[in-house]
């Protein structure tokens, strides 16, 4: 009897230790914001399919120095509105409910609304956790407003007039980062899905769009040195879908695979990593950067492998 008692303390001692381990590593992983600032960079068009045939200096140098995947997987459909409120959203179609290319409000109704009339994103959690910090989003196409929650942000600014006056989004966003020193800001380019429609994708005239936008990227780095967050910030840049020939919306890989660049503060150098991932893991890895709770519905997960806890 006595054995078998002692044998009972010491399984109770070993669970215990083991609750205790795993609340620590619990406690481990929100010790903190990973760095001080996020800068979101969207590409609306860029597939896989172009990365290693493009002109492009300024992703590179973000590839080379922090972490990334060609084989990101879009929802379906691979049309713009879906995908971005993926994003923004932490979470898939099916609990956000936008469906069509271009979205203003959800075909089937959101999960859960808790305010602002709009399935919680990251603009709106961050702002519940942190209602000081400077929260920016800049895009070409205005259809992105329908769906970051704009009454979360402190601005909300599109390209004047585009796509007629072409985009000065680049011009926008680094501005606002040398005035404003965002906690989190979003700038998404929309001029390659414009040229992808009109000339054809892994097209002449799409790799010098992509070339441009990568100048204007360069810019967006250029500025977070100036602003003096550079050294605790980090970069994401990204798409929602790719394309073939002028179109996109079908499950080609060609339509469905686009890259993602990770790099910055608390980002380990993995350079290409082979997890999987989908859309809805980019705004909960955002949240664990900024040490953001998130809220239970979001499907997502935080990439874990590509931040440095140390």
């Amino acid at each position: 009897m006595k054995t078998k008692n002692l044998t009972f303390v010491a399984i109770v001692a070993a669970l215990i230790c083991c609750a205790c381990s795993q609340q620590k590593e619990e406690q481990t992983d929100s010790s903190g914001p990973l760095a001080s600032h996020v800068i979101f960079i969207g590409i609306d068009g860029w597939g896989t399919y172009s990365v290693d045939k493009a002109q492009i200096p300024a992703i590179r140098a973000l590839m080379q120095r922090g972490a990334y995947t060609v084989h990101k997987r879009s929802e379906m459909p691979s049309s713009s509105a879906p995908n971005w409120a993926s994003i923004f959203m932490g979470s898939n179609v099916e609990l956000h409910g936008y469906t069509q290319w271009g979205s203003k409000t959800p075909e089937i109704p959101s999960r859960v609304i808790l305010k602002n009339d709009i399935y919680p994103t990251i603009f709106q959690i961050t702002r519940d956790a942190r209602p000081e910090g400077e929260i920016g989003v800049i895009a070409d196409w205005d259809g992105i407003n329908y769906l970051v929650d704009t009454l979360s942000c402190n601005s909300m600014i599109n390209s004047p007039n585009y796509p007629d006056s072409g985009s000065v989004a680049g011009d926008l966003a680094a501005r606002y980062i040398i005035d404003k020193k965002p906690l989190l800001m979003a700038v998404v380019f929309d001029n390659l899905d414009h040229v992808g429609h009109a000339d054809g994708h892994d097209t002449p005239e799409y790799y010098a769009a992509l070339n441009q936008i990568d100048g204007e990227i360069g810019k967006i780095v250029q500025a977070a040195k100036e602003a003096g967050i550079y050294d605790d910030c980090v970069f994401i840049v990204t798409s929602d879908h790719g394309g073939i020939n002028k179109g996109h919306g079908g499950i080609d890989l060609l339509e469905m695979e686009t890259p993602f660049v990770i790099s910055g503060k608390g980002i380990a150098n993995l350079c290409e990593f082979s997890e999987s991932m989908l859309q809805s893991d980019i705004a909960p890895t955002i949240a664990r950067i900024l040490d953001v709770p998130t809220p239970q519905v979001w499907s997502g997960h935080p990439l874990s492998f590509v931040l440095n806890k140390e």
